[in-house]
């Protein structure tokens, strides 16, 4: 992937080095954490996000019995960092500005308003609670900010068998999907569902979250690729190729050697891929529209 000679985002926001502070918050709420086993937990953790209904509206992790208010990190140096990792992650967000910028307009009649990005290592807090590395990258849509290790890419490569400069992109592009959910207002009635429907349900409805956050990843690339030429030999298949890594039926067989569709939350390997494919192909946010799809 060509990314060294584009612009940095200056909506970074670096907490590498800090201490992460704080307490663990208690995750609470209808039905506990409602994704099987710790081991499936762990793994589903590992992949593109942390529990769905803390990427959905941070609730799980600021709601128990009663409220808990989040404690607010100390900000970190903004700006683009000067490592390259850092540099990496400042240019993709740079290119998910431009490219959203003009086709949320174009497209859905709505103003780009961009989102922050904080680099943290080991832990840190976020509007929805205490983050650690071990939740992996996820959006928070309180504070409309995605966190990320980027420790996690050597992660993802190591136990996930999933690297490449355009299999990291993307997964910071998913992230930046699930924010154009937040300012569509996709997140919030499926949060209002959520909270009135079974486990089951709730867990149906993360799958249509995330695998429509995975088509806008690829809106971004398609758009990316058609204005910068970004893609170099074997970039898509490195972007598929992490996208069925992460499905939930791999990660479930791994974890505990048995898929049980009812518990999944991000989607399968095919559904992933074939979602990332959809924007890839298309271009096109109505062409993303999970909710209305027969078949996911």
């Amino acid at each position: 992937m060509r990314w060294e000679d584009f612009r940095r985002s200056t909506n970074v926001e670096d907490r590498r080095g800090q201490p992460g502070g704080g307490g663990g918050m208690r995750m609470g709420g209808r039905g506990g954490l409602g994704l099987g086993t710790m081991v499936v937990l762990g793994l589903i953790g590992w992949a593109l996000g942390i529990d769905p209904r803390i990427l959905i509206g941070g609730a799980e992790m600021v709601m128990g019995d009663g409220q808990v208010a989040p404690q607010v990190a100390p900000a970190g140096p903004t700006g683009a960092p000067s490592d390259k990792v850092g540099q990496f992650a400042a240019a993709v967000l740079a290119q998910t500005e431009d490219v959203w910028s003009s086709i949320l307009q174009q497209q859905a009649n709505r103003r780009y308003e961009a989102p922050a990005l904080v680099l943290f290592s080991g832990a840190t807090q976020s509007g929805c609670g205490f983050a650690q590395a071990q939740m992996g990258p996820f959006y928070c849509p309180v504070d409309r900010k995605l966190y990320i290790d980027l420790a996690f890419f050597a992660d993802m490569q190591r136990r996930l068998g999933a690297g490449g400069d355009f299999a990291f992109a993307y997964v910071i592009a998913h992230e930046v999907g699930h924010h154009i959910e937040n300012l569509i207002g996709i997140l919030p009635k499926v949060q209002e569902m959520q909270r009135r429907a079974s486990e089951r349900d709730a867990n149906a409805l993360s799958v249509r979250v995330e695998l429509m956050a995975d088509c806008f990843a690829g809106v971004w690339a398609h758009h990316a690729e058609k204005r910068w030429r970004i893609l170099e030999a074997g970039d898509l298949e490195e972007a598929l190729n992490a996208a069925a890594a992460v499905g939930d039926d791999r990660l479930q067989r791994a974890g505990t050697g048995r898929v049980v569709p009812d518990s999944f939350t991000h989607g399968s390997s095919d559904q992933r891929m074939r979602w990332l494919q959809a924007g890839l192909k298309s271009g096109s946010i109505a062409q993303c529209n999970t909710f209305e799809a027969q078949r996911l």
